[in-house]
């Protein structure tokens, strides 16, 4: 492993810090990648700004002046129509984590569309007690569920040497979760897939969210064999030599394997996005969670932001926005407060002043956990975590670091 501060930071991001004018992130947003090719200091592409404003800006003001909401809800029922069963089979499979957002998208389908969903959860790395609560009362508010997990202790090496390698402990847990919906429909001969929101809301390229339909790329891009090892990656590590030195069988890498494109293709599956549909508004999704099927928000904020209704499932969930703060100045609060300024629930200053008061916060409440989980004592923990900050984001006063740029 490499020593020395910033020495595994991201590469690529602009030198030159902007935060966008309406909302409260930067220019240094990665967009979304292929995770089978996440590799050491990655070369990172970031998120688009026209005029001071982000994409996710203009794409918020296009939902609100260029859509018509009405015409893209008959477009769900059609689809609908055509992939409901009348046999009292499953015909919908939707990812779920027991979270607002999966809640709001299974119990609409099947409350409002007459769809029979089949929902399906990558298991956290280890449920925080609210997020298991979360997770049983998915079930027992009527939905249909199976639980995929790799085996614990591949789990543990995986997420430990994503953190190490890559900055970026929930890579592996994503691998997984984007694959768990495509190849159950595979598996059940289900035809529709329906996941919440396209990453697009959030400042991928506005354009995509003018389509219905995931990047197949994103669930098809682990479909390794035998003879293809050296080509594929985990963790920072090709998935050759993740057997060969690191005591994991292919085996072990299975519950991993996507489906193939042919395989999709052939099966005639379409992977959707619900917030193609309906206006994606997380707070309303929220609402609509706790009145509709009884979840549970957190009895207090999460550390590193102001929410109690985001991102409360897994023990690792802190670490993992923690670390986009460390490599792009950017944590759980940033994103919180800015999504909250694009729907008109917060006012700019607003969102400004919480980034700066809860925004650059280390996961206090669950340290004892992750470390626990990772193996690590807390000094080769912040030994770990400097080694990706990246250095034009970070400056050091004493034996404490501060943002070079922080938001105003």
């Amino acid at each position: 492993m490499t020593d020395g501060f910033g020495a595994l930071a991201p590469t690529g991001l602009p030198l030159n810090v902007e935060y966008c004018t309406r909302c409260v992130i930067s220019n240094q947003k990665p967009i979304s990648s292929n995770e089978s090719q996440h590799k050491i200091n990655d070369k990172k592409k970031t998120t688009n700004f026209e005029g001071g404003v982000c994409d996710a800006c203009l794409w918020a003001e296009e939902k609100e002046t260029s859509i018509d909401w009405n015409l893209r809800e008959s477009e769900l029922i059609e689809l609908c129509n055509k992939y409901r069963k009348s046999n009292g089979d499953y015909d919908v499979v939707v990812p779920a984590s027991g979270g607002k957002d999966s809640r709001y998208v299974a119990h609409l389908l099947k409350e409002k569309y007459n769809m029979n969903p089949l929902t399906v959860t990558w298991k956290p790395h280890k449920f925080t007690p609210i997020g298991l609560e979360n997770y049983f009362s998915l079930i027992d508010s009527g939905q249909a569920n199976i639980l995929y997990s790799p085996r614990g202790d591949v789990q543990k090496k995986l997420t430990s040497l994503a953190f190490k390698n890559l900055g970026h402990p929930f890579q592996p847990f994503i691998a997984g979760q984007r694959v768990v919906g495509p190849a159950t429909a595979l598996k059940y001969d289900i035809k529709l897939v329906f996941y919440g929101e396209n990453v697009a809301e959030y400042g991928n390229n506005k354009d995509d969210n003018y389509s219905p339909l995931m990047d197949p790329g994103l669930y098809t891009c682990f479909d390794f064999s035998p003879d293809t090892l050296n080509d594929y990656y985990l963790a920072g590590v090709s998935l050759k030599d993740l057997i060969e030195s690191y005591g994991i069988t292919l085996n072990d890498l299975n519950p991993y394997k996507s489906p193939s494109i042919d395989e999709v293709k052939n099966a005639g599956i379409e992977v959707h996005y619900m917030s193609y549909y309906r206006k994606w508004v997380p707070q309303e999704n929220y609402y609509y969670a706790v009145k509709n099927t009884g979840f549970v928000p957190n009895e207090k904020r999460k550390d590193g932001s102001f929410s109690k209704y985001a991102g409360i499932d897994d023990v690792l969930e802190d670490l993992h926005f923690y670390m986009q703060l460390i490599k792009f100045g950017m944590g759980r609060c940033t994103w919180d407060a800015a999504q909250e300024v694009r729907t008109g629930k917060l006012e700019r200053e607003e969102a400004v002043a919480l980034v700066n008061k809860y925004g650059s916060e280390e996961p206090y409440n669950l340290m004892d956990e992750i470390l626990e989980y990772l193996n690590l004592t807390i000094d080769e923990f912040r030994e770990i975590v400097d080694r990706f900050r990246t250095p034009h984001l970070w400056r050091k006063d004493g034996d404490k670091f501060y943002l070079t740029y922080p938001v105003k």
